[in-house]
């Protein structure tokens, strides 16, 4: 892929939230295989643009760039290409190279639903630099006009929409639907994508833990396994106390860059809320009118 350049390429992967890693020669001393300002883009299924040159040098930035892909944390790498220095590294130019790898990453956040929470999420993630999409099975619903904030809205059948969901290390998914029927749709299928090895960095759903057992007891019955179950949050989200659908947004977002960030969900933040009278626990169902 040596021919394509780096930085149309750049370009493109960010406008289509695909991730890679970049590293870039920063510094040279003496004779090096390599100049400074020569670029190697890895990209998220393995293949790659440029050189940073060549030889066991590049293949030591390479798999340090799978690693920067992974958890999106730059490194900085020096070599000393010196046969006193490096015995077995085959290489005798006699210089030093310092190499910086960097994530070229937009999370993508796909929300599951176009009602009133998915508007405030798509807000709110928009502004935390999340490549966002809503997906509703009401075209009335997932419009550019009700969500200017949004990177795409599509409107299809619940199952047709996850099948259709890129799934890679940066991807994230939200389900709020309008009703437990189409959180169940969604969810099974992303069950069966998850049984085929295609995971989510992050899957969080609305509701209470009424509705997390109902929905779980009909999606073991559909062949679902327990493990899949076990990687969806919720209740979602940091533990605020919030009410309002922009408290809910903000808490949410909170929890899907600490996941970003830290490598972490905020789930003990849950731990020691209290329990008020008469309030079912986690975030609230909303009514339909209100989905």
């Amino acid at each position: 892929m040596t021919h394509r350049d780096i930085f149309e390429e750049i370009v493109r992967l960010r406008a289509e939230g695909i991730p890679a890693a970049l590293a870039t020669i920063v510094g040279t001393r003496g004779s090096t295989p390599g100049r400074t300002s020569m670029r190697l883009l890895v990209l998220h299924d393995g293949t790659f643009v440029g050189t940073v040159g060549g030889g066991c040098l590049e293949a030591e930035v390479y798999d340090t760039a799978l690693q920067v892909l992974q958890d999106e944390q730059p490194r900085s790498l020096q070599f000393r290409l010196t046969e006193q220095d490096s015995p077995d590294s085959g290489l005798m130019c006699g210089g030093e190279v310092t190499i910086f790898v960097e994530p070229i990453t937009t999370p993508s956040l796909w929300i599951f639903g176009a009602g009133h929470v998915s508007k405030s999420l798509c807000q709110v993630a928009a502004m935390a630099g999340f490549r966002t999409t809503i997906a509703d099975d009401r075209a009335t619903f997932a419009t550019k006009e009700r969500f200017p904030e949004a990177h795409d809205t599509i409107a299809a059948p619940y199952a047709d929409l996850v099948a259709k969901m890129p799934i890679r290390q940066n991807s994230y998914g939200i389900v709020v639907t309008r009703g437990h029927k189409e959180d169940g749709h969604v969810l099974e299928v992303l069950g069966r994508r998850f049984a085929s090895g295609e995971k989510l960095r992050f899957l969080g759903m609305i509701g209470s833990t009424t509705k997390q057992a109902l929905l779980w007891k009909h999606l073991r019955a559909q062949g679902i396994g327990d493990d899949f179950l076990a990687t969806v949050r919720t209740p979602m989200g940091a533990y605020l106390g919030g009410k309002t659908h922009e408290e809910i947004a903000v808490s949410v977002v909170a929890e899907l860059i600490a996941v970003r960030r830290l490598g972490q969900d905020l789930a003990g933040t849950w731990a020691g809320r209290k329990k008020e009278k008469g309030r079912r626990e986690g975030v609230r169902d909303l009514p339909a009118k209100d989905a």
